[in-house]
């Protein structure tokens, strides 16, 4: 098999949450699609997810629309026996979703209902995910879970990005990313031996319909002088799901610019 070979995922089966959306979501669907995997993308609005799929679809791609609640682990279970009956057992699980409105606001802001949000989207629905699809993979002998995380699981919120610009610095989005790329680790020590690897991905700032000042202000201080854009991420993610990176796991690969090397 030549190295260019190594990245395709022709015949695997690929399940993203909340892989029609607009904050990477639809461009690692788009990403893992291109590469040859058959996308199953998942949120609250199946109708949402079999729109994208059905643009997929046009372009010639194998895609599917399904239905999670995130916070309820019945749903999660319930999408892991549909996926199954639908197309078969899911080889990629990209945890992509985070109740991320509940979690940008500052620790003066913060509610205990928005902290109860985050529990059950972001702590146990990611930890019900991979109950749900990992022990499957671990019995097939093989599989790839990538989580979705960000450059605020490894390093604070920059305060001077903010001002003047309607966005708060987080106060939980960092806790969640941050437990999110130490469960990343944990999973991979633990599935390891069973053909199962586990990692992070953690991009930089993506902020296509935000604020011009914010997207000046990441730029000056980002080394490669810019924000991403939705292609950035996805020759990261199908490196990570494809066989070009069968000796990795429990890594955090950075996708930020350089942000998280200064």
């Amino acid at each position: 098999m030549s190295v260019l070979d190594r990245f395709r995922l022709d015949g695997k089966i690929a399940l993203i949450t909340a892989g029609a959306g607009p904050l990477f979501g639809s461009s690692c669907t788009a990403g893992l699609a291109e590469a040859g995997a058959t996308v199953i993308t998942a949120s609250r609005s199946r109708e949402h997810n079999e729109k994208h799929a059905e643009g997929l679809r046009a372009r010639g791609f194998k895609a599917y629309g399904l239905q999670v609640d995130m916070t309820k682990p019945e749903s999660i279970e319930r999408l892991q026996r549909e996926a199954k009956e639908c197309v078969g057992d899911v080889d990629i699980l990209v945890n992509n979703a985070v109740a991320r409105p509940a979690g940008m606001s500052t620790i003066e802001e913060v509610t205990l209902e928005s902290l109860t949000i985050n529990a059950q989207s972001d702590m146990i629905g990611l930890i019900w995910m991979c109950k749900a699809f990992c022990p499957g993979m671990a019995e097939r002998g093989r599989g790839s879970v990538i989580n979705i995380a960000s450059t605020y699981g490894s390093v604070g919120a920059d305060p001077t990005l903010y001002p003047g610009t309607g966005i708060k610095p987080p106060i939980v989005y960092p806790f969640i990313k941050g437990g999110m790329v130490n469960l990343t680790r944990a999973l991979a020590s633990y599935y390891g031996k069973r053909g199962v690897r586990v990692n992070c991905l953690s991009p930089g700032g993506y902020n296509p319909s935000g604020p011009q000042l914010f997207a000046e202000r990441y730029a000056e201080r980002c080394p490669l002088g810019r924000m991403m854009d939705g292609q950035d991420i996805q020759g990261a993610i199908v490196f990570l799901a494809s066989d070009a990176s069968s000796y990795v796991t429990g890594a955090n690969l950075s996708v930020d610019g350089g942000w998280t090397a200064i």
